[in-house]
């Protein structure tokens, strides 16, 4: 059940989206329209639209003209996602944080309240630095990054990675050595198949720090970013049940690149099944 507005005082049982880069061809304001002619008031903001504004100017006044647009078509963004390819235990460390406080500003002004950001480590680690100072570095990056937030709404949410922090407790272990109260934990259900494939397990040991969803399938072997109910291994019957056993309330978001390799007109059909689809998911939880 689709929420119609983002300013409605409608109650719905979740709010859904596909991520902004199902329209990655498009403009930030183009896929804007287009998904609110096809019934959406959500998604999350991908990286790739977030360069886009950034590259307009100063990070505060772009963020504030686009969700005024957003906003006049009854359209906002409750999930975003940090640059996709930064690592924040990276050599270069120290532009790398003043670079995310860039993207954090634009995200707020925006109105996105669960930022997700990878947890990095992966040049650390190809250096032959041990866990521990990766942990320190990690530690260092995500205090400074949370302290540029204080006061708002937006968590930072870290997402399992299956090179670096594949699994629920790799995330819990960050969390609680950072000991900052706004950031959590983003399920990238791909991701975890690749790995344990635990899902119901995941969110029940990430309870309440549980803030963003990346919903992906895949057949076990690759990354294919496949929508539900298709050739995918995901049991989502479990996923949707442990989801509302966790009470999660935020935005049941899909990414799924490896659906919109396709034509305009094949994207369009393939959203209003999409949309049919997760209001079914989302009625379940």
């Amino acid at each position: 059940m689709i929420i119609p507005s983002c300013g409605s005082a409608t109650l719905a049982i979740m709010r859904t989206s596909v991520w902004s880069s199902y329209f990655l061809e498009l403009s930030p304001e183009e896929m804007v329209d287009v998904f609110s002619k096809s019934g959406w008031s959500a998604s999350e903001l991908s990286d790739e639209h977030a360069v886009v504004l950034l590259k307009r100017g100063e990070a505060g006044k772009v963020g504030r003209q686009f969700r005024q647009y957003a906003d006049d078509k009854g359209f906002c963004f409750p999930q975003g996602h940090l640059w996709l390819n930064c690592d924040i235990v990276a050599l270069d460390q120290r532009k790398t944080i003043d670079d995310l406080k860039v993207w954090l500003d634009l995200f707020y002004e925006i109105g996105i309240t669960a930022a997700v950001l990878h947890p990095g480590g992966r040049e650390m680690i190809e250096a032959g630095y041990g866990q521990n100072r990766i942990m320190e570095a990690r530690v260092i990056a995500l205090r400074e990054l949370s302290e540029h937030i204080k006061g708002s709404d937006m968590f930072i949410c870290l997402e399992n990675i299956p090179a670096t922090c594949p699994e629920c407790e790799d995330l819990l272990r960050i969390v609680e050595e950072a000991g900052c109260p706004n950031i959590g934990i983003c399920l990238d259900t791909g991701h975890l198949n690749l790995k344990s494939g635990d899902q119901v397990g995941f969110i029940k040991k990430a309870g309440t720090y549980l803030k963003a969803l990346h919903i992906a399938d895949n057949e076990g072997k690759s990354d294919q970013h496949l929508m539900p109910y298709g050739r995918g291994t995901i049991d989502w019957d479990k996923v949707l049940a442990a989801l509302k056993e966790n009470g999660y309330s935020g935005l049941f978001n899909l990414e799924i690149p490896g659906e919109s390799r396709c034509p305009m007109p094949i994207k369009l059909a393939k959203l209003d099944y999409i949309k049919r689809m997760v209001e079914y998911m989302a009625g379940r939880m």
